[in-house]
């Protein structure tokens, strides 16, 4: 049997990601891995080198991935195996695939890149390496950072889940306009680590190293596990002065970086279109819900808005939009709150509406910026089906007047159709990921376009002087982003001239700069951090990615001809992009494919009925459009497959999961959860603590002034426990919110979001914040009480709270659940009676009757068994 080894490397948003796993006996071992990032004026260069021995004495299968940013291009890739190198070779798309064909279909392995979540893409290869022999595998990918509210961030995800004897990450950046902040963050990161993470910086240049011995990687001394699992983010932003930008220039090519700041902000007028379809119901409808009620909170006084909402029918929340007064955001919020989701869906509909409403709109700021948010995860199927038609409809209807951005929450819904239609009309769109942060997605893209300060934006520069110029007229600028244009400069051209004009708030703007190129160029000379032609690669890097974004919406014929653009500059700076293909060639000739897969590419089987999906097993209900066509809606969690809808098989499935229901409503009181669950101190006995208080309001727990301890927690809305717990320290500083979808982490105004869906741990000043993957989150701290959380995920998403070390706790504790720890006392039983079924118990003062019952303990797993306990009911 041959054994296998993996090893993983996976990158958000620029940097690397690295992953691996080891079969029982590391026959297979990684004994150098370091990945290389260059930050050049925002282009980064990665190379990442793992050197791999096997050391059984049999052959051995080592799967090499890497998951990289869905915004790179692979640009090399090689494998060493005992001094043979066998290269990777980028090619057409179309005439690769044909070779591919071939050799698939004579039993070959299948293409190498496929995307994974909604950052990244995995590449990744197998090869068979003989006993004692070595392979080094090398693999080089290119972007550009883009700037999202005022910084660029570099994270690294590390788990190698293996000690490497020679691991080392190196980041260097490069700015010329200078470095403003830089930062480190880790979320595994003990005392001992720390020694190994070194960051060396002056006004333009730091290098951030972080290389582990064996001995800090280590658990403990005795076993054999790394302490590397988790998170290493490097954020930071550039210095800018008041002026037209920034000018860089190398070999010929010029790149123009524009970003200004301190600028008034346009007035929004925003409507939120949201669909309310049947294919919303469930946690899709709850997390839209939640999403809305926090970008209602982040509009501004001088902001109008309105909302609306569409199934098969189309329902305006106000006829006009509304001045964002507390009054109106309140109104919207309970509106809000009250989404139900049922019915078809009417895009045409609920767009052409939106965009009526604007063109009615009165009393609207004479200088502002009007855009409508579209969220939908399903295809058209009320009123105008055709995609094509609505998009004509649409475009014809806003006639470049206002801004349209599409959101596709899932993967039912066609991304190709939203994309175009965004980009149709100056907008762009975002698929929404149905994980459980979606909340957090929705509201971090509204951030991203909350603050317009410059519409209308055109930067110039002498026509007969430049060639390739990029894209220089943008229809909005958004605060903390960045306009970046580059273009190839004629030999004779001595100073680069350049004028931007923009509409600001309070005026029209005109800004000009003048670059010396002689100048330019030397501030590049001799620095070891860049890599070659640098800005060269940049313009081909961004003028690919235009041109397939420009051939999204454009004419047929058009879109051939921007598409062959893309292809020379792809062949003829080794990109691979959607156009092009890197064939890997193995060992006794094989060979395998990467292609670039697209967004659009991530999409479920076109061949189902819209809407129909399978992610939500306890949920599912039909529902029926205005044409009396059934849908499935909902779907198993997690689930991305589909089946076809068979009239028989669905009766017959429908039926199960009715009885299956009926099942989990029907479980015994001692199946149940109580609200919270603590064990009396010095006492062996349990309490189950019911909080009597309207869903939605905030109830204060515990408060210890001598632990510096505060936890409060928030009854959920239409079920009958907590879902959410905010713990406060007082030293270090330190706030965790905990939610169902997520867990935020704030310190000194920087906030870190940490996911149910993975283990990870985070350290700050002796605060130790763990998660167990979709199991409970812990927050440690030295001679303090350790808070526990648990997750349980069905039939209803809860929290449940729980302490240890109680006997930290002082004798000022206080709140509906700390007096329980300093002020009560269960009445002994002088019969000794175990099976008694009644007590008394006495809380700060107060006599309580308690009754013995069964519970569910969300302390343990789902599936043990109830446990008994003193329950109470309390009124705060």
């Amino acid at each position: 049997m041959e054994q296998r080894t993996l090893l993983a490397l996976m990158v958000f948003s620029s940097l690397i990601i690295l992953s691996e796993t080891i079969d029982q006996k590391p026959a297979i071992e990684i004994y150098s891995l370091h990945v290389d990032c260059k930050v050049t004026s925002r282009f980064a260069h990665t190379v990442i080198t793992s050197k791999i021995v096997n050391r059984a004495n049999e052959s051995q299968e080592a799967t090499f991935e890497v998951e990289l940013p869905k915004t790179a291009f692979i640009t090399n890739f090689s494998m060493s195996i005992d001094g043979e190198v066998y290269p990777g070779i980028i090619k057409e798309k179309a005439a690769a695939q044909n070779e591919y064909d071939t050799a698939v279909s004579q039993g070959q392995s299948a293409g190498l890149v496929k995307i994974t979540d909604r950052k990244l893409e995995k590449f990744h290869v197998s090869v068979n390496i003989a006993a004692t022999s070595k392979v080094t595998f090398e693999l080089t990918y290119e972007e550009l950072l883009k700037r999202q509210l005022g910084k660029y961030e570099l994270l690294i995800k590390v788990q190698p889940k293996q000690l490497v004897k020679h691991f080392q990450i190196d980041v260097h950046i490069f700015e010329p306009q200078g470095i403003h902040f830089l930062e480190t963050d880790s979320t595994f990161m003990t005392n001992e680590l720390t020694e190994a993470l070194t960051t060396v910086q002056n006004e333009t240049k730091a290098h951030i190293s972080f290389k582990p011995t064996l001995d800090q990687q280590k658990k403990n001394s005795e076993l054999g596990e790394t302490l590397l699992n988790g998170d290493f983010v490097v954020r930071y932003d550039v210095k800018r002065e008041a002026t037209a930008g920034d000018i860089q220039i190398v070999n010929g090519y010029f790149v123009h970086y524009f970003a200004p700041q301190e600028m008034p902000v346009f007035p929004k007028n925003v409507i939120f279109v949201i669909d309310r379809s049947g294919s919303m119901t469930g946690r899709k409808i709850e997390q839209t819900r939640d999403a809305l009620l926090k970008i209602l909170q982040d509009l501004r006084p001088e902001d109008h808005f309105s909302f609306i909402t569409f199934n098969n029918k189309v329902v305006e929340w106000k006829s006009s939009l509304l001045p964002a007064t507390e009054e109106n955001v309140a109104s919207a919020a309970a509106l809000v709150q009250t989404l139900t989701a049922r019915g078809g869906t009417d895009i045409n509909g609920a767009l052409l509406t939106a965009v009526g409403m604007l063109e009615q709109a009165e009393g609207l700021p004479e200088r502002s910026v009007s855009m409508i948010i579209l969220l939908t995860d399903g295809q058209p199927t009320s009123g105008e089906r055709n995609v094509e038609v609505i998009q004509e409809n649409v475009q014809k209807a806003i006639n470049g007047k206002y801004a349209l951005f599409c959101l596709g929450f899932g993967f039912d819904v066609s991304y190709k159709f939203l994309e175009k239609m965004a980009l149709s009309n100056g907008g762009i769109a975002r698929r929404i990921y149905e994980n459980a942060d979606a909340a957090l997605q929705l509201q971090g893209f509204y951030q991203e376009v909350a603050t317009p300060i410059l519409m209308q934006i055109e930067m110039q520069y002498p026509e007969n002087s430049i060639e390739g110029l990029t894209k220089n007229n943008f229809k909005l600028f958004f605060e903390g982003s960045e306009i970046i244009v580059s273009g190839k400069i004629s030999d004779e051209l001595e100073l680069l001239p350049v004028e931007i004009k923009a509409q600001s708030h309070t005026s029209n703007l005109t800004l000009t700069e003048e670059a010396n190129v002689k100048e330019k160029e030397q501030v590049f000379q001799n620095q070891k951090y860049i890599f070659g032609n640098f800005i060269e690669r940049l313009w081909a890097y961004l003028n690919i990615q235009q041109l397939l974004e420009k051939a999204i919406s454009a004419q047929e014929e058009d879109q051939k001809a921007l598409e062959a653009q893309a292809l020379d500059l792809s062949l003829q700076y080794s990109f691979v992009t959607p156009l092009t293909s890197m064939v890997v060639t193995k060992p006794q000739q094989q060979e395998e494919l990467a292609n670039k897969p697209t967004e659009a590419d991530n999409e479920k089987p076109s061949s189902l009925p819209a809407g129909a999906s399978f992610k939500r097993f306890h949920s599912r209900m039909r529902s029926e459009d205005d044409s009396g066509t059934h849908r499935l809606m909902g779907g198993l969690r997690g689930g991305r497959r589909h089946s076809e809808l068979q009239t028989g098989s669905n009766r017959k499935m429908f039926s199960t999961v009715s009885r299956f229901r009926e099942a989990v409503i029907a479980q015994p009181i001692a199946n149940e959860y109580p609200q919270l669950l603590l064990q009396l101190p010095r006492q062996n006995e349990r309490i189950c603590l019911n909080i009597d208080k309207r869903a939605q309001t905030s109830v204060h727990l515990l408060s210890d002034p001598e632990q510096g301890l505060t936890v409060t927690g928030k009854l959920g809305h239409g079920i009958n426990h907590f879902v959410q717990f905010d713990i406060n320290y007082v030293n270090p500083p330190v706030q965790i919110h905990v939610y169902t979808h997520a867990i935020l982490v704030s310190y000194n105004n920087n906030n870190s979001w940490l996911s149910w869906a993975k283990s990870a741990s985070s350290t700050i000043q002796g605060l130790r914040v763990s998660v167990e993957k979709e199991r409970s989150v812990t927050a440690s701290l030295p001679d303090t009480v350790t808070v526990k959380i648990s997750l349980v995920r069905f039939p209803d998403d809860f929290l449940g709270l729980y302490f240890l070390d109680t006997e930290r706790f002082s004798d000022k504790v206080t709140g509906v659940l700390g007096q329980f720890y300093s002020k009560a006392q269960l009445e002994s039983d002088s019969s000794n009676d175990q099976s008694a079924v009644e007590r008394l118990l006495r809380v700060s003062g107060s006599e309580h009757k308690v009754s013995r019952l069964h519970k569910k303990d969300y302390r343990l797993k789902s599936d043990s068994e109830p446990v008994s306990c003193w329950s109470i009911d309390l009124t705060p």
